[in-house]
């Protein structure tokens, strides 16, 4: 399977393209925020001849779900994420507003609820969601066994967590997560964060200082 990065917006926000030699893809966390944000990923998936299947949420914070309703226009998809995290759409104007951004519509509508030991299959591939709340209540990491990598959205950071001072944030559930969930898995699983470089469950637990017991 190959991961493709795409880093949009001015939160500086990470998507992620999944896709493996059948064509078929996932993506996570549509940060589209400009046009030609929306071109850019257009561009990559017709040249590498590529069928998006699901586009998935980790959750539903206003800078992983901008464009979502391009999601929508451009591929008929709506997404898939955990029901907890849904009312978290409805507050995405006003969210704009505070952050002073003008003309934030309300994303469409979630599809399919996620929640935890799903399997999303595509391709050949799969990922299993692991639900791991604090920063929001209804985030999700995606895990893929077979070639060991995370998609953690904003629970995991290299040497930092999610915030957890956000409406609805719980830093006592996120760390229980992350040490229940994350850090029991090898420590060269490698992690994909929803903003910032990548990293590894070995080198959080040596290096983060939000997870020393």
């Amino acid at each position: 399977m190959t991961i493709e990065t795409l880093v949009f917006n001015q939160w500086q926000e990470n998507t992620y393209l999944l896709y493996d030699e059948t064509g078929e893809a996932v993506l996570i966390d549509c940060g589209v925020f400009y046009q030609e944000e929306g071109q850019k990923l257009i561009d990559i998936v017709e040249k590498k001849g590529l069928k998006i299947v699901h586009l998935l949420n980790t959750h539903l914070h206003i800078d992983h779900v901008f464009g979502n309703q391009f999601m929508k226009d451009q591929f008929g998809l709506l997404a898939k994420a955990h029901k907890a995290d849904e009312f978290l759409l409805a507050e995405a104007p006003n969210y704009g507003v505070r952050l002073g951004l003008e003309n934030v519509v309300e994303p469409p509508a979630m599809g399919d609820a996620i929640n935890e030991g799903d399997i999303i299959r595509f391709g050949n591939s799969e990922l299993k969601v692991l639900h791991v709340p604090g920063h929001s209540p209804g985030h999700v990491v995606f895990y893929n066994e077979a070639q060991k990598f995370i998609i953690a959205g904003d629970v995991l950071f290299r040497e930092s967590i999610g915030r957890t001072d956000l409406p609805y944030g719980n830093f006592e559930d996120l760390i229980t997560g992350i040490k229940t969930k994350l850090l029991v898995m090898d420590n060269d699983v490698t992690v994909h964060p929803g903003h910032g470089p990548i990293t590894t469950i070995g080198h959080e637990k040596k290096n983060n200082i939000f997870l020393r017991s």
